[in-house]
């Protein structure tokens, strides 16, 4: 039980390679559903297809000799939802409970009926006996039809996929750094719509927070929230700088390096590299968004930038990347342009302050660039 009344019924993924198809999850993921038995039961989303089976033998053991009597759907995307026909198939007369859109979006993945259903709105209340469920939306989070539930009787957020973090629940691991990188990955493009669905949490006094992945948050609210608050707006998490690159025959790595060796004996408090062909595109665009300092090294290629570099930029963008101070490091034996493809690319983005100049290598690095990355250095931690 991980609050009055109400129990985890959900499973660990550890055989998933890939999550969404993109994000790699070497400790698994964790779908995550939970059941409020009161006078009437409410089931609180499904896992995905995977763990269906799982998830019904979990549902039994806290039942008993009971039924469900509502599934609230939080979420309709398939990792939460596509067990919906499985539980709807053993238990028939479960009333499904949703706002507007989420019906309107089930029939993309489902043929049911859905005569049993109750269509919810803002503010919205259902009553359990003592437990009252006040449904609050939280459009494009990450979702359009996303809405979160708040149970008053325990004070518990059921939060969909906001708070939540890769990882299956029995992963020995460091919180922050995997609810980063699910954050901006995941539901980072859209801050905007989770501030405000922050701010709507503001004013509900919750005790425990119920994600649908994860683990349900109780003593280190407080911190999630700071986080959370400092995430949705694009803040600067950590001081420091972080150098990607992306290099064609190591002499833009070892530019890379060599700033970074500068930086730390400058007294930089923190320089991380990441090798953008070799890394994690999503480890990577979440130390873009970490710190408030990035530098970018790539190579030219067909008179254009290396092609990794080139993809990682077009995520930062597709992820809403802003309010961050960026220096180039360029490198071309005959024509140097991968500075111009670069600036290009980060003049859409939002209050991206460019560190000129931009260093300019052609081929090994040479003595005669220490000077240049120097500056460069300086420049950054000025």
């Amino acid at each position: 039980m991980i609050a009055k009344d109400i129990y985890y019924i959900g499973a660990d993924d550890r055989d998933i390679d890939l999550f969404e198809g993109q994000y790699v999850v070497p400790n698994g993921i964790a779908y995550n559903s939970y059941v409020i038995l009161d006078e009437k039961i409410a089931v609180m989303d499904t896992v995905d297809k995977r763990r269906s089976e799982e998830f019904l033998a979990n549902l039994k053991e806290v039942l008993g000799e009971r039924t469900p009597d509502y599934l609230v759907v939080d979420h309709v995307e398939p990792d939460h939802a596509s067990s919906i026909k499985a539980l709807v198939d053993t238990y028939p007369d479960i009333t499904l409970v949703g706002n507007a859109k989420t019906f309107q979006m089930l029939p993309n993945y489902f043929d049911l009926d859905y005569g049993n259903a109750v269509t919810v709105k803002e503010g919205d209340t259902l009553k359990l006996g003592k437990h009252e469920l006040t449904f609050v939306m939280a459009p494009m989070v990450h979702w359009p039809e996303v809405m979160m539930t708040y149970d008053s009787y325990a004070k518990v957020l059921f939060s969909a996929d906001a708070f939540g973090k890769f990882g299956a629940l029995d992963a020995d691991e460091d919180w922050d750094c995997e609810a980063r990188r699910y954050y901006f990955n995941i539901v980072g493009k859209y801050g905007a719509q989770a501030q405000a669905v922050l701010k709507k949490a503001a004013g509900l006094d919750i005790q425990v927070i119920c994600p649908l992945h994860g683990p349900v948050l109780k003593e280190t609210i407080g911190h999630v929230l700071e986080k959370y608050q400092i995430w949705t707006t694009y803040g600067v998490e950590s001081e420091g700088v972080f150098i990607a690159y992306a290099s064609l025959h190591g002499n833009t790595a070892a530019a890379a390096e060599k700033l970074a060796e500068i930086l730390r004996k400058k007294g930089c408090p923190k320089v991380v590299v990441a090798d953008l062909a070799r890394g994690d595109m999503a480890e990577a665009l979440e130390d873009a968004f970490r710190y408030g300092k990035v530098v970018l090294a790539a190579s030219t290629y067909n008179a254009g930038i290396m092609p990794f570099m080139e993809d990682f930029l077009h995520h930062l963008a597709a992820k809403n990347y802003q309010k961050r101070t960026v220096a180039l490091i360029e490198n071309g034996s005959w024509a140097p342009m991968a500075a111009k493809g670069m600036k290009e690319l980060l003049e859409k983005m939002k209050e991206i302050a460019l560190v000129e100049p931009v260093v300019t290598l052609r081929g090994v690095l040479k003595e005669n660039d220490i000077p240049a990355l120097n500056a460069l250095a300086d420049a950054l931690l000025g």
